[in-house]
């Protein structure tokens, strides 16, 4: 007997669907960095992100797992360091998250149910309801956090993608 739904035929508990992500989709602020910006005089707003999360998507990479990242924020300088981890998918300065995201399954040739979107405040609500698997960092919002299947034991910006690109690498081997 398994664990599937008889009418949808889809996954129900969060670990079953974890085993079927085929796209992490990640946002930047408060998920790829600690959401604090640091602001100077005549310059973009500095970020930092953290390595571990860097080897965690190399990781869900080379996992077979597509990522992309989708942020309200332009950054030449996030874009710069996504593309050194291999990552393809980047809509930095999006007017419309889920205009952006869609474009992504298009392109991958995949639906919503086949990803795992990471949020950490209100405006990654909306990709959150229509993903696969909504997970959170620590540190988010209560609206956020209530929604996610999976949160974080770490804070954005600390480990926190990492933590995420493991649990879905183990789900798969557990498959």
């Amino acid at each position: 007997m398994t664990n599937m739904n008889q009418t949808t035929n889809t996954p129900r508990t969060k670990a079953e669907r974890a085993r079927h992500i085929r796209l992490a989709v990640f946002d930047v602020d408060g998920v790829l960095t600690d959401g604090r910006l640091y602001l100077f005089d005549h310059a973009q707003p500095a970020r930092s992100m953290h390595v571990h999360d860097g080897l965690g998507i190399k990781r869900l990479l080379a996992a077979g797992i597509h990522v992309a990242v989708i942020s309200a924020r332009p950054g030449a300088a996030v874009a710069e360091r996504l593309h050194e981890l291999g990552v393809t998918h980047i809509h930095l300065d999006s007017h419309d998250k889920r205009m952006d995201f869609e474009a992504v399954l298009a392109e991958l040739g995949l639906t919503a149910r086949d990803t795992a979107v990471m949020g950490d405040d209100l405006p990654d609500l909306a990709l959150m309801r229509d993903a696969g698997l909504a997970l959170s960092v620590a540190d988010s919002v209560p609206e956020v956090r209530e929604r996610a299947d999976w949160v974080s034991t770490r804070g954005g910006g600390r480990g926190a993608v990492r933590e995420a690109c493991e649990w879905l690498i183990e789900a798969m081997e557990r498959a």
